[in-house]
């Protein structure tokens, strides 16, 4: 969905923007300068999909810790800075793949030079992440809260790094309103071609959190807007990257592994359908075969309602069906129908 239209920027050998698949990515929530804790918990991201990885420099130590913290994980680095360009300085200098930083927000001409110098010295973009709870001043005074006052900020900040020449950056523009983040990305969009990362900020815990990033970068993604991701979440950073592949697997815009179809019950259904679902997505959980799988309550109309599937079962009174592509291969004792479905699919 993505165009080739788009500007294509490179954060630590991973391509975003200009076509590229969309990258997930989470934020650490551990103390970066707890070197352990940290690197323990981007391997836990890497394992769980994890494809970028932010972490908050608030001090020269969580600077200086970042090099050895890169020396022990597999996906790009990226420092997020608030206000202290010193702080981006180091970050680049310990070998960071990419900055986060609002440019108006960290001093006169002279720090904005300095880290846009230090980032082209080195090959690393910069993201300029606009917050919808903290707008510029003047920017609020003429255009008040809203999706537009959002777009002006981002492209006040890119002014004032193209000024220095330095134009390898990605934008985002987050609100805690669904409505408010899907019209700023939609409107900035189409005011610049740069690569844009997707998120609804401050979304809330793991249930209401999901909902509102499944709308709102779901609705970006469908009208082809969007090149990286994060699932903001009150939560283990680990659901975000399950809430994240999850969109864009529904999507079809990227497989990370089977897809689970299942029917929601109903009056004719004979099996306790539910406990049966979740066996199924929890014993394919690790597969990383892109294979659609149905699990249907109701045998009769089961293998048809799951016609576009690889592999299906469908239960019934005392026993169920196996089917591969809507087609009907035998029948097994329902103790026996996971494990069957599962040796299917081996073969």
């Amino acid at each position: 969905m993505n165009t080739t239209t788009r500007k294509q920027i490179t954060v630590g050998g991973v391509p975003i923007g200009g076509g590229a698949p969309v990258v997930v990515q989470s934020m650490t929530s551990t103390k970066t300068g707890d070197i352990p804790a940290t690197v323990a918990q981007i391997h836990r991201l890497e394992a769980a999909g994890c494809e970028l990885i932010r972490l908050a420099v608030p001090d020269l130590a969580a600077a200086h810790a970042l090099a050895q913290i890169k020396e022990q994980i597999h996906i790009p680095l990226v420092a997020d800075i608030h206000f202290d360009y010193r702080l981006a300085l180091e970050s680049a200098a310990a070998g960071a793949d990419g900055i986060r930083i609002n440019p108006g927000n960290i001093g006169d001409d002279d720090r904005v030079r300095q880290v846009a110098a230090a980032c082209t010295g080195r090959g690393l973009p910069i993201r300029i992440g606009v917050n919808g709870g903290s707008l510029e001043r003047d920017i609020v005074a003429k255009f008040g809260h809203t999706p537009e006052a959002m777009v002006e900020s981002a492209l006040y900040h890119t002014a004032l790094l193209n000024r220095f020449d330095f134009d390898d950056i990605c934008l985002s523009v987050k609100s805690s309103s669904v409505p408010d983040t899907v019209a700023a990305y939609r409107l900035l969009h189409s005011r610049t071609s740069y690569p844009l990362h997707l998120g609804v900020t401050e979304a809330g815990t793991a249930y209401m959190g999901t909902v509102k990033s499944a709308i709102g970068i779901g609705s970006l993604l469908l009208d082809g807007i969007g090149d990286t991701i994060r699932v903001s979440l009150t939560d283990d950073p680990a659901e975000e990257i399950k809430a994240a592949r999850a969109i864009l697997q529904s999507l079809g815009l990227r497989r990370f592994g089977p897809n689970i179809v299942s029917c929601p019950t109903c009056g004719r259904c004979n099996i306790d359908l539910i406990p049966l679902a979740r066996e199924v997505e929890q014993r394919l959980a690790d597969s990383t075969r892109e294979i659609t799988v149905a699990v249907m309550g109701c045998a009769v109309n089961g293998p048809g309602e799951a016609s576009a599937a690889d592999f299906g079962i469908a239960g019934g009174a005392g026993e169920g069906l196996l089917f591969r592509h809507g087609e009907t291969v035998g029948k097994v004792p329902m103790d026996r129908l996971v494990d069957a479905l599962m040796e299917m699919i081996a073969q």
